[in-house]
Order: structure tokens, then C-alpha cells, then sequence
């Protein structure tokens, strides 16, 4: 065997080691397969797995909460139309169809080319790569944010910063990010922040710069959205629709006024969900009987 011949069996050899070490490709999704993606990880490797169980959840199935939906609804028309569009935040009291809104505008929209891709706040610092993998379909792709909060130093808040409007590169004109939470301004306000106020000679009150970061990610969000608490009667209306839907009677569904109210004191809410787990529980027991 010559020298030559030794080096290169050498350095196929090498190559050969140095190929373990490197990170697996992505797996392409089939994007056939389903209209909703979870960014999921595997040895460290970021990839797109097919939802194949979606929510099918409607827009008509949410109650009171005509604005928001309105507003999301235009949101996304004009998003899948390839007209200008706002990536979205949708807040305030738990659950009151914030996330449920986003599911049902898939489903709107779905046969009309809309994708929806969830992360998981840990994975958000994957953003630019999620980014780089669909910017070139064709179809129309919200990332979608589920319960989205921070602490101080994490990782993902300053990606999504990035994402939203801070990066060289030009948000892609086929992505949206819609995000939902709790916390309007995404970071833990404490009382220490206060004190970072400042006023001017005016008179006029001016917020420091621990103020000025907390709430400059939520202000890079387009559009913002307002979920509020329901009053009885929002709450026994969506009992109804729900029971409704579930095969109950009119007669049954008066009947059941007084345990979706005890239903819901028990539980310390009057939300949407809690109207919706109501009803599963006494349709199904009214099936039974």
C-alpha cells in the first residue's frame, strides 16, 4: 500500500468518526400528513412531528368573547390572504377560550393553507430555526405560544424578542406568532419596580428601565387581546351550548343549572373550561341513566 493509499484510508476513516459525532439531520415532515406541528427534540436535534389528533373545536363553539374573536378571526383572514397581519397576544383570566380561539382559527382557515406549528416556551430559542425551515412553503404558518411567562434570565424570552422585531433579517412574510398568557406584560412584576419611576419637572411619570424592559416584548406583539372573567349567566349559557352539543335535552339542561353553579363554586371559577368539564361530566351521566 502506498502512502497515498495509507492517508486516504486514514482519512475516510476519520471522516467516518467524525460522522457519529455530528448531530443527526432533521427529519423532513410530510406535510400531507396533518395541518398542526409540535417542535419536538431528539439528541439535541430539533424537529417538526405531525399533530395527528387536532382539537376540532369551532369558532361558534366560543361563547361570549364576540370581540376577541372578531378581532382574531380578521387577524388571521388577512394573515392566510397574504395581506399584512399582527403577531398576536392574547391575555387575561384562565380559561376563557385563549387558546381555544387559536385551535378553532386553524380549523377555520385550515383548507385555506393555515399551519400551525406549537413550541414549547423551553424551545423557544429554536425560533430562528423553525423559522428557516418553513420559510420557503407555501402554506401559511402561525407558531403558536401556549401559557407563555418568564422568569428573569431565560433564554427564551430573548429569542422571542429577536423573533418579533429586533433581528437584521426581515420577519418572514408567511409566519405569525400568536401567543397566549396570563400575564399581559410576560414578566414577573414586583414592588421594587416602583422605585424605578422616575418624574420629570412636569409633573408627568416616567418609567425606568427594569419598567422599560418588562413591558417591551409584549409592546412588539402587534395586536393585543384582552380575555376577561364571565358573569353567571355567560358561564350557564356556555353550559348550555356544550350540553347541547352533547345530545342533553332542553329539560336537562335547565335541570343543570344548579350543578354547573355548585360545579363552578367548587372550582373558584366561572371559566369556559370549567363549563365545558361540567358538561362532559353530567352528559355522561345523564347517558348512563
Amino acid at each position: 500500500m502506498t502512502q497515498l493509499d495509507q492517508f486516504l484510508s486514514r482519512a475516510e476513516h476519520l471522516l467516518t468518526r467524525l460522522e457519529g459525532l455530528l448531530p443527526a439531520a432533521s427529519p423532513v415532515p410530510d406535510w400531507q400528513l396533518g395541518h398542526a406541528f409540535r417542535w419536538r427534540k431528539r439528541g439535541g436535534q430539533g424537529y417538526l412531528q405531525v399533530v395527528r389528533h387536532v382539537s376540532d373545536i369551532a369558532l361558534d363553539d366560543l361563547c361570549h368573547v364576540t370581540i376577541q374573536k372578531a378581532q382574531i378571526e380578521q387577524n388571521t383572514r388577512q394573515f392566510v390572504h397574504g395581506k399584512p397581519a399582527n403577531n398576536v397576544l392574547l391575555t387575561g383570566a384562565r380559561g376563557t377560550g385563549k387558546s381555544s380561539l387559536i385551535k378553532a382559527c386553524l380549523n377555520q382557515f385550515a383548507d385555506q393553507g393555515l399551519r400551525l406549528i406549537e413550541v414549547d416556551k423551553t424551545d423557544l430559542a429554536d425560533l430562528h430555526d423553525i423559522v428557516d425551515l418553513i420559510a420557503e412553503r407555501p402554506e401559511r404558518f402561525i407558531v403558536f405560544c401556549d401559557d407563555l411567562s418568564f422568569e428573569e434570565g431565560e433564554a427564551g424570552y430573548k429569542a422571542l424578542k429577536v423573533a418579533l422585531d429586533g433581528s437584521i433579517a426581515a420577519q418572514s412574510d408567511n409566519v405569525l406568532i400568536y401567543a397566549t398568557s396570563n400575564r399581559r406584560h410576560l414578566l414577573p412584576e414586583k414592588m421594587s419596580d416602583n422605585a424605578s419611576y422616575k418624574y420629570s419637572d412636569d409633573g408627568d411619570l416616567h418609567p425606568g428601565e427594569t419598567v422599560e424592559e418588562k413591558i417591551s416584548l409584549s409592546e412588539r406583539f402587534g395586536l393585543w387581546v384582552s380575555f376577561y372573567p364571565f358573569k353567571q349567566d355567560d358561564y350557564l349559557d356556555i353550559v348550555a351550548h356544550w350540553l347541547t352539543t352533547m345530545g342533553c335535552t332542553a329539560a336537562q339542561i335547565n335541570e343543570a343549572r344548579g350543578d354547573a353553579l355548585r360545579w363552578a363554586l367548587q372550582r373558584g371559577s366561572r371559566s369556559g373550561r370549567v363549563a365545558w368539564q361540567f358538561a362532559r361530566d353530567y352528559a355522561g351521566r345523564m347517558t348512563e341513566s
